[in-house]
């Protein structure tokens, strides 16, 4: 699009306004792209295996699954393993979109990360997946995490890892290559072009990707929070986990390395440069 197009745009509107139809765009693109990867519930299975490494899962009993969208396969997942599970949503339109989805499966609402709608100790685990990095506040976000955690709960978060390096470039929330390499105050102006100008370079979402951390960062982030004790999902998978060994090669790889990351302060933290972008945090028990 040209500067004077660009310009245009604003003529008889706000620019506080946004980008034109940027939230029907999101809503529409997420669906499409949800039809593309199919069904996704294995990603909750390989949740739950984890998880059942670090906790009693007969002991949970609520689950709160944080930016669950408009298509919450987890929050149906979960529900047919026969816990209470409530999905939250910030945009009203996928709340709106998922409780349809779910039916009785679950409890939807529309709320922010910043402000849940739920009460203090209410819940024994938070799945947060792809959503940290879109958040106002994260701050705020991770400190709601745990004023609804029980004691003794767990919060699973996924999101952006600062370091990783794809050799092209890629990544998953802008079209520009090597975004999260870039100076904070490129990306910044990225984000703002985004949300303006060129709502495609980050694939159309409302909320684009401003948040991005090393694994020692969201340690220091759930720290400030309160939480207590931090696990990556390399400390809890097992060399057997179908879901993480697809390949002969790949099986035979992590059965010799997978022991020597688990038990090598080093060779850990070498792995999570650039596999950090996911953490349990968990509530230190009364």
């Amino acid at each position: 699009m040209r500067p004077a197009t660009r310009r245009r745009l604003y003529r008889d509107r706000l620019l506080s306004e946004g980008h034109p139809d940027i939230e029907r765009l999101a809503h529409e693109r997420y669906l499409a792209r949800l039809a593309e990867r199919g069904d996704e519930t294995w990603r909750t299975e390989r949740v739950l295996a984890c998880l059942g490494r670090l906790i009693d899962l007969a002991a949970v009993r609520d689950v709160l699954v944080l930016g669950c969208g408009p298509a919450p396969q987890a929050v149906r997942a979960l529900a047919q393993r026969g816990y209470g599970v409530t999905g939250v949503d910030a945009e009203p339109s996928f709340a709106r979109a998922a409780a349809d989805y779910v039916g009785t499966d679950g409890l939807v609402l529309a709320g922010a990360a910043e402000r849940l709608p739920l009460a203090d100790a209410s819940q024994d685990v938070v799945v947060c997946a792809d959503v940290l990095e879109h958040v106002d506040s994260a701050e705020r976000s991770v400190a709601e995490m745990f004023r609804v955690l029980r004691p003794g709960g767990v919060a699973w978060v996924e999101t952006q890892n600062r370091y990783h390096f794809s050799p092209t470039g890629s990544g998953h929330e802008f079209t520009v290559r090597f975004y999260n390499w870039l100076p904070r105050i490129v990306r910044e102006c990225f984000v703002f072009q985004h949300l303006h100008y060129e709502p495609g370079l980050a694939r159309h979402t409302a909320r684009p990707a401003v948040h991005w951390w090393s694994y020692a960062e969201l340690c220091a982030l759930g720290r400030s929070a309160g939480f207590a004790t931090f696990y990556s999902p390399i400390d809890l998978i097992q060399t057997e986990d179908p879901a993480w060994s697809r390949s002969a090669l790949r099986h035979r790889l992590r059965a010799f390395l997978l022991p020597r990351i688990q038990t090598s302060p080093w060779l850990r933290a070498l792995a999570l440069t650039q596999y950090g972008a996911a953490i349990v945090m968990r509530k230190r028990p009364e």
